[in-house]
């Protein structure tokens, strides 16, 4: 019933709208044809007749459509029926007819304030690329890093990185912190234990920063020609340490207290992720809010929560909330035009607000650890803009938590070129090739470039 309501208010909304720019358009039309001067009618400039509802204006004024012809051919001044007072003899008068068709401004204006919008100055704070580096030397000889997220883990990850130096003591390192054989579960599983946000979000980190052993093996140029990087989710830190900005231990205690304060936020209340394929006549964002809706006045849950928590690409992101507005959504997805929805195996509603609760710990541990000035750019998922002070780093980690990711954004940012230009080579150090297939969604030429680094 209360989606029935909304769609409804919404499609009175848009047929006004549609109904006013429809009568403003046929208003310009005759208005030009009622222009002094022309020596041509009505029906040889269109093509056709008097429109019906402009008719039924015309008829009302005890006129009939043949008067209004000959008066635009001849100029003379027309007899109206015995039933209407107002003589039609120029085309003053014939201009007030039409003034009275239109449809007041302060109306339109007042019910759609976008109408007055200048897009000009929004298309341009939406251009991500203003903050981009761009160096002067060919694209090719730079590379760009990028480090995945939870969610790539498989088990068995880490087995084809251990005949690299330091890639056992890095493990070793972070098991130390951890207070368990982190190895042992990527290596051996099982997967229901690796999948815990507690493991998963340290065992991701560490494996990436294992792989970073064997870049360096096979490509040992990266590190001089890199301009930047940028990592999903608690990748981000990996990103962190590759620059320089943080050290291995320290970011395996940060990330460690971010793992296990997210685990206890996401045991408060049910909720979780799901992936949304969407088209562009799909509401996604009114599916949103008639979920919240839903989840407030039929389920009096208070302050309920359904937003997008991950920006993939244009036909996909991920949605997190209470697991009752997730359930709506995918219930009722036709209604909105989704094309298809897909779980995410996770526990909890991630860089959302329900994640709150889990800040405060997150910026305890970072304000206990040195933050030193990075090698090159770290791009944040929040801004998609690099990293400029420490105190930067310690309050955009925190909104991390609960703001979205935005990663399409950030592949904009990193690779958005001019027609011709070339692409710089990129590096996915960490497990799965899931930034390689967003790579490749949102710029296939950039990928071209692309290069895995098998965990």
């Amino acid at each position: 019933m209360l989606f029935n309501i909304a769609t409804a208010t919404r499609s009175r909304l848009i047929l006004r709208k549609y109904l006013q720019v429809q009568c403003k358009r046929e208003i310009c039309k005759t208005s030009m044809l009622y222009s002094e001067g022309s020596p041509h009618n009505i029906e040889s400039e269109t093509g056709k007749r008097i429109p019906r509802r402009i008719l039924k204006r015309i008829e009302a004024r005890g006129l009939t459509e043949d008067d209004v012809i000959k008066f635009q051919g001849s100029h003379q001044p027309i007899s109206p029926n015995k039933d209407n007072s107002i003589l039609m003899g120029s085309t003053d008068d014939l201009k007030l007819l039409v003034d009275d068709m239109v449809v007041k401004e302060s109306v339109t204006r007042n019910d759609f304030p976008s109408d007055k919008v200048d897009y000009t100055e929004i298309k341009k704070t939406r251009d991500q690329t203003i903050t981009a580096f761009r160096p002067k030397t060919n694209p090719q000889d730079t590379s760009l890093i990028l480090f995945p997220g939870q969610g790539s883990q498989f088990v068995g990850m880490g087995k084809k990185l251990l005949a690299y130096n330091g890639v056992k003591d890095l493990f070793e390192m972070a098991s130390d912190v951890l207070g368990y054989d982190l190895l042992d579960i990527c290596l051996n599983g099982p997967k229901s234990q690796l999948d815990k946000t507690v493991v998963c979000q340290p065992a991701v980190f560490v494996t990436s920063m294992a792989a970073v052993e064997k870049l360096h093996k096979l490509h040992p140029q990266v590190m001089k020609n890199c301009t930047g990087t940028a990592g999903f989710s608690v990748g981000e830190y990996s990103s962190l340490v590759f620059s320089g900005m943080l050290t291995f231990r320290d970011a395996v205690r940060v990330v460690k207290v971010r793992a296990e304060a997210m685990q206890r936020a996401s045991e408060i209340i049910p909720s979780g992720m799901m992936t949304v394929f969407v088209g562009h006549n799909s509401i996604l964002n009114f599916a949103m809010l008639a979920a919240r809706e839903y989840c407030s006045q039929k389920l009096h849950i208070r302050d309920p929560v359904c937003c997008i928590a991950n920006y993939l690409y244009s036909d996909c992101k991920v949605i997190a909330g209470n697991e009752e507005a997730l359930q709506f959504i995918e219930d009722n997805k036709q209604d909105f035009n989704i094309k298809r929805t897909k779980r995410l195996p996770v526990s909890g509603a991630f860089h959302t607000q329900l994640m709150e609760s889990a800040c405060e710990p997150v910026v305890k541990a970072l304000k206990n650890v040195e933050i030193k000035k990075p090698l090159f750019r770290v791009h944040s998922n929040v801004t998609t803009k690099r990293y400029h002070t420490n105190s930067e780093v310690v309050k955009l980690l925190r909104q991390q938590i609960v703001k979205p990711v935005k990663w399409e954004q950030i592949l904009h940012t990193l690779y958005s070129r001019q027609q011709g230009e070339n692409f710089p080579s990129t590096y996915e150090v960490g497990p799965g090739k899931q930034m390689g297939t967003l790579l490749k969604v949102v710029n296939s030429k950039a990928h071209q470039s692309y290069t895995n680094i098998d965990v």
